[in-house]
């Protein structure tokens, strides 16, 4: 069964390694076989890529397009390894993540990886604000440190 993608005008897919941008008019696709696919609003660059959960998102997306886990792994690990440092309380997500990628649904990590995008945000809104996490946060609330 084909996926069937609409897409806007001037709008781009990525599908496998090559870029697919609508002319003037909306478009329809039947994509038919198995390749990697992102819409634009899915895709991040180097650019556009500008926190550090965003570039671990970045990370996931090149084994994803490329289906090739090694070969982006060394930056990835670091990149977690920095994030954790930074942010410990996002260890159940960063956990969730490391899962889909060890058991190779990167799709899957891809959207793991957006949680983790939306959770430092969420970090870095209460910081600015001053204040604790939510009760319902993905990994619950901040607990006061005793000094």
């Amino acid at each position: 069964m084909a996926l069937k993608v609409e897409l806007k005008p001037h709008e781009r897919i990525i599908i496998g390694t090559v870029v697919i941008r609508a002319d003037d008019q909306r478009t329809r696709l039947f994509i038919e076989g198995e390749a990697p696919i992102l819409r634009e609003k899915d895709i991040l660059t180097n650019k556009t890529a500008d926190t550090p959960a965003k570039r671990i998102y970045l990370a996931v997306q090149l084994m994803y397009l490329d289906q090739d886990i090694g070969k982006h792994h060394e930056i990835y690990f670091t990149l977690v390894r920095e994030f954790l440092e930074a942010a410990p309380s996002s260890a159940n997500l960063i956990a969730e993540l490391n899962n889909r990628i060890l058991n190779g649904d990167l799709y899957k990590a891809l959207k793991a990886a957006k949680k983790l995008i939306t959770y430092e945000s969420e970090l870095l809104n209460h910081v600015l604000r001053g204040e604790r996490l939510r009760e319902d946060s993905p990994v619950g609330p901040v607990k006061p440190s005793r000094a």
